[in-house]
């Protein structure tokens, strides 16, 4: 029983202790993690009131730009407050001085109007004493007076109105000019025909040389009644394998042509064939006479023709007025008129119709000792065209007065068409010596060297020495000499002058 109570009692005594060591160690861990922690919460707080007292800076910071930037704001106002208090003193002070000024003028105003009335009255009575003795020296009154000063300040008004009427119409006259230039050029760019010389003579080319004998035939026969039958003179000569037709009628020499090539394509040439074949030759012309007329017609659009005037324009296709054909001259003078009047506003179908009709007169199946112009219109009057058309055709060469404003047209349009470069034929020697002179003209002046003149007479160019004359000059150059030649000479159409000046620097590598 003790051996079992002294065991126990250690054991309990020995886990007493043991518990009591435990408890110790317990208690001393406990200590130090509470030191740790005690650490630890001061490190937290210390890094709380740090970033506490960042946080405060940044507000205090933030605060006081707020505060800076309003004060700023203050300033500012307070700074245009004083500046617009400033300005309002200013123009305060400006104010008074300037009413002091006005005041100080009124006074003066009214010192000078009363010293004015007081003159006034002065004068009125030396213009009544002036007035009573003039009337006693002239003897008129101040009606009369008036009224023959009214009566001279009229003529000098009049005088004074008709130069201002004079320089006015000179100025409207050359603004005039330049106009109708314009509207010329313009028309003459916007047509452009062929042109053709014509000759009074044809040449019927023949297969050999054997067909001339049966052409005259025994004693002469056949060729005489050939040059009866078609009026054209018939040349036989030398020439190898040609016969000339002469003659100033061009429908006669294209009758005496095809009557020859139908004789000596069928063989049978004798008086009597001779006689049938320049018959239908003849009708065969006439009527394509007809239909080159009424084909001109529709091609420019006019219409309501009468048949007689369709046939002598067909009849132009055969006449040439200085070897320009009739008909193609009549064809561009009514398309240049037509362009011409829509430029200016006018009627262009009227200014076509009397475009290609005026020269009607030149194609008589009758001669007449009337001038052409005269002749045409008279012809168109007998035909029922407008009074307009049969006074533009009469006074294109000035034969009656003009009472339209197609007339003018048409004698400007006939004029272009007949100045144009090629279309009509001109003397070699008159040619010749125009281009001469327009050489001499401009080699007269100073520091040109050569003159060339080209383009058929219508550009002059000019070489001038560069050392002599430099570019101010060269030009003034050419605007002299284009004066001089439209001053002196005469020509048509328009010159060109053209000055050149060149530089050239030379040198050779060896």
């Amino acid at each position: 029983m003790d051996t079992i109570i002294i065991p126990l009692v250690t054991f309990i005594i020995g886990g007493g202790l043991g518990f009591a060591a435990y408890r110790i160690i317990d208690r001393q861990k406990g200590n130090s993690i509470i030191k740790e922690a005690e650490k630890e919460a001061e490190t937290i707080k210390k890094d709380k009131i740090l970033q506490a007292k960042e946080k405060f800076l940044e507000l205090k910071a933030e605060h006081e730009k707020v505060i800076n930037k309003r004060e700023n704001k203050l300033n500012e106002q307070q700074n245009r407050l004083k500046e617009k208090e400033s300005r309002l003193n200013k123009s305060i002070e400006e104010s008074k001085r300037k009413e002091k000024d006005l005041n100080q003028l009124k006074q003066d105003l009214k010192r000078q109007l009363e010293i004015n009335e007081r003159k006034t009255d002065e004068l009125e009575k030396m213009h009544r004493k002036q007035v009573e003795q003039l009337e006693v020296i002239t003897g008129l009154t101040p009606e009369d007076a008036k009224e023959q000063l009214l009566r001279a300040l009229k003529d000098e008004a009049k005088t004074d109105a008709a130069a201002y009427i004079q320089a006015t119409m000179e100025e409207a006259k050359l603004t005039a000019n330049n106009e109708a230039r314009k509207v010329v050029i313009q028309t003459i760019q916007r047509v452009a025909t062929e042109q053709a010389i014509e000759n009074s003579v044809s040449v019927f080319n023949i297969e050999n040389d054997d067909i001339k004998g049966r052409i005259i035939g025994r004693e002469g026969r056949n060729i005489r009644a050939l040059e009866a039958a078609t009026g054209v003179e018939i040349i036989v000569d030398d020439t190898p394998e040609a016969i000339i037709l002469s003659c100033f009628d061009p429908v006669r020499r294209e009758i005496a042509r095809l009557s020859l090539h139908r004789l000596v394509t069928d063989g049978r040439i004798h008086p009597a064939r001779i006689e049938e074949v320049v018959s239908k030759t003849s009708k065969q012309i006439e009527d394509e006479i007809f239909e080159v007329g009424k084909r001109t017609t529709i091609d420019l659009g006019i219409h309501g023709l009468h048949p007689e005037l369709v046939k002598m324009v067909g009849r132009m296709k055969y006449r040439s007025s200085y070897g320009q054909n009739l008909l193609q001259h009549s064809r561009e003078v009514a398309n240049l008129c037509g362009i011409m009047a829509s430029e200016l506003g006018l009627n262009p179908k009227l200014a076509k119709r009397a475009g290609l009709l005026h020269d009607i007169g030149k194609v008589p199946s009758e001669e007449s000792e009337l001038p052409h112009a005269i002749l045409g219109m008279q012809m168109a009057e007998k035909y029922g065209e407008k009074a307009e058309v049969c006074n533009a055709i009469g006074a294109h060469h000035d034969e009656i007065e003009m009472n339209n404003l197609i007339s003018p047209i048409i004698q400007v349009c006939d004029g272009i068409s007949g100045a144009r470069p090629g279309a009509r034929r001109q003397i070699a020697e008159s040619y010749i010596q125009r281009l001469k002179e327009l050489e001499d003209l401009a080699i007269g002046h100073s520091g040109v060297l050569k003159a060339y003149a080209v383009q058929a007479g219508r550009e002059l160019r000019i070489m001038v020495d560069c050392e002599k004359v430099n570019d101010a000059e060269a030009a003034k150059l050419s605007f002299d000499i284009s004066q001089k030649i439209q001053n002196e000479m005469t020509y048509p159409g328009q010159v060109k002058i053209t000055v050149i000046r060149e530089t050239r620097a030379v040198n050779i590598a060896r």
